[in-house]
């Protein structure tokens, strides 16, 4: 069953609502018109054991039932063959975080799906901080983004905007101002218009951090997901959300990020990638219901 949030419901949390006062977000919206990002939040109470193991066959349901809602087909191949076709190079753009990296079960699900879709497996590179340097991106003419969603020491969060910093010649041009202005990396020519697909694993976010290695096992929660959708800033929007609605349910009002993700309005307003306005978003919720925070 499809639940579609509407834009009351997503700023019901005063939280947000004040941490988007502060980065800029408006009520109004961001843009004069256009039609709404449509963004798939899925959830499976099954995605992994208590061990924190990942359950390969569920994360494969998961990504497979998010594709086909999210572009409205009745099957995941007919998606991936609309999003590439046999002669494309394909770059599945991954997070190799040690801490927290791309879960491998979540990459080869991506994966085999594009091989569904007829590309060549030569032709499928997964990469991170090698990326400048990896044939497979340098001839890409397709790119999937994917990460895990957690909180950030500078950008104050790590979405699918920030996954894209590794092609860039220099991070720390990035770094100004709560690294504003992140989006940048989608308009280098490694990248530009070469994105078919966003996919922000959550399945194991950490909600909080401090300094540039801040991992904590206290702060990370089974929170299962998937967020996906065309559209990055849309989809870091909606985790956005889930992320300051974990952290006012754990710190109370305490709640204030160690950095406001200003890359996440700036990616809208400025640079035109995507929008950051709840009131342009269509968030379909699939799934298990249990602490789901939006």
């Amino acid at each position: 069953m499809k639940n579609v949030i509407t834009r009351r419901d997503f700023m019901k949390k005063s939280a947000y609502a004040i941490l988007g006062t502060a980065v800029g977000f408006s009520p109004l919206g961001s843009q004069s018109s256009g039609q709404k990002s449509r963004v798939v939040l899925i959830r499976h109470k099954d995605a992994l054991d208590e061990n924190l193991k990942f359950n390969r066959t569920i994360i494969q349901q998961m990504l497979d039932e998010a594709v086909t809602t999210l572009f409205g087909l009745d099957d995941p191949v007919k998606v991936f063959k609309q999003l590439v076709k046999p002669g494309d190079i394909v770059g599945i753009k991954s997070n190799e975080w040690n801490y927290i990296p791309t879960p491998p079960e979540l990459e080869n699900a991506i994966k085999q799906r594009v091989l569904d879709a007829g590309v060549k497996e030569a032709s499928i590179g997964i990469d991170d901080r090698a990326v400048r340097k990896n044939p497979i991106f340098q001839k890409a003419t397709a790119l999937v983004n994917v990460r895990p969603l957690r909180t950030h020491y500078l950008a104050g969060m790590s979405g699918c905007i920030k996954n894209y910093i590794t092609f860039s010649e220099n991070w720390s041009a990035n770094h100004p101002n709560n690294c504003e202005d992140l989006a940048q990396c989608f308009f280098l020519p490694m990248v530009k218009g070469k994105t078919r697909l966003n996919i922000l694993s959550a399945l194991t976010p950490q909600f909080h951090g401090r300094g540039p290695h801040g991992f904590d096992r206290r702060y990370v929660w089974e929170y299962k997901g998937l967020i996906v959708g065309t559209d990055p800033v849309a989809v870091d929007s909606v985790a956005l959300h889930i992320i300051m609605a974990k952290r006012t349910e754990h710190f109370g009002s305490e709640n204030r990020l160690p950095a406001l993700p200003r890359h996440i309005r700036a990616a809208d307003v400025k640079h035109k990638l995507g929008t950051s306005d709840p009131g342009k978003i269509e968030l379909i919720k699939l799934g298990w219901k249990e602490g789901i925070l939006i």
